[in-house]
């Protein structure tokens, strides 16, 4: 930069602050229009003149604008009317949502890619992986306070409303497919009328108990032993496991009793729920138990 006769630095063109910053000479006019960085005088002619310290200045505003800030913000940071970290703590925290907005759209389109959905289920996946937290939360919310209203907080399906909210506050930084998926799948859930009736029956069942005391660890074992062989539960190989479970002698009217108070809590969407909740979670899987529970039950409800 030159200097005059007093070894003060000798104002800048904005020709000259151009070729010094790198900056387009109509980038620099349309921020000296805004007010991010006034001219220091004019020339005679007319001519727009710049100080040594708007050198810095187009540096600051340079960068605070590739960082994605808008101009009002800007000018309210070069002169000094709102603190730079002020301004970078609100930006961070747009940034992570923006951030969050673009994992979630490309699980979706990696979910299309590998030929997971359909046209109109990536449209869905798309809407829905926009939503903010508290949307997606204030749907499931609405879901269990509608399907939960009014009921006896003694009944023994009643506990798990709390549990059916918990759905995490963000989809993971970098969701899967899977995840996505699982989302859309749980917003599917909660919106089928015959899943809300479903759960609004187990959450007012009867408080009693089951009529026969019974092994819930060895009906899985033991039906699920038989599923995996092909045993019928109307067959007889299947009435021996039941009255392993049972004993013997129970009448068919105490195992119809106990299969009616089995068959309340057991649902194959009610447990899907529950799986969806935990890859939204990143909980580890758990094997399905309604199978077990459903042969169990055919085969207590089966004529001996």
């Amino acid at each position: 930069m030159d200097v005059n006769d007093r070894g003060e630095p000798s104002p800048l063109t904005i020709g000259e602050l151009a070729r010094l910053t790198g900056v387009p000479v109509r980038t620099i006019r349309f921020w000296s229009d805004a007010g991010v960085l006034p001219a220091a005088g004019r020339s005679a002619g007319g001519y727009r003149l710049y100080d040594a310290e708007a050198v810095a200045r187009l540096h600051l505003v340079r960068t605070l604008r590739d960082l994605g800030l808008d101009l009002p913000t800007v000018e309210r940071v070069v002169t000094r009317r709102t603190g730079l970290t002020e301004v970078a703590r609100t930006h961070v925290a747009v940034l992570d949502a923006e951030i969050r907005v673009l994992q979630a759209r490309r699980a979706v389109m990696r979910s299309v890619a590998e030929g997971h959905c359909t046209a109109e289920e990536m449209r869905l996946m798309h809407e829905l992986s926009r939503l903010s937290a508290r949307e997606r939360r204030r749907i499931i919310d609405e879901f269990v306070d509608e399907t939960f209203a009014g009921t006896d907080p003694a009944a023994p399906g009643a506990g798990i409303a709390q549990s059916m909210r918990g759905l995490p506050e963000e989809l993971p930084d970098e969701p899967t497919v899977e995840q996505v998926e699982a989302w859309i799948e749980l917003a599917g859930l909660v919106a089928d009328p015959g899943f809300r009736e479903r759960v609004r029956q187990m959450a007012t069942g009867q408080a009693e108990p089951p009529p026969v005391p019974h092994d819930p660890q060895a009906v899985l074992t033991e039906a699920g032993r038989a599923l995996d062989q092909g045993i019928g539960p109307e067959s007889a190989e299947g009435g021996q496991i039941v009255d392993r479970l049972v004993g013997p002698g129970l009448p068919a009217g105490e195992r119809a009793r106990l299969a009616d108070a089995l068959e309340r809590f057991t649902d194959r969407r009610v447990e899907r729920y529950w799986q969806l909740l935990g890859v939204l979670n990143d909980r580890p899987p758990f094997p399905p138990s309604v199978p077990a529970f459903e042969w169990f039950i055919a085969a207590l409800r089966a004529a001996r």
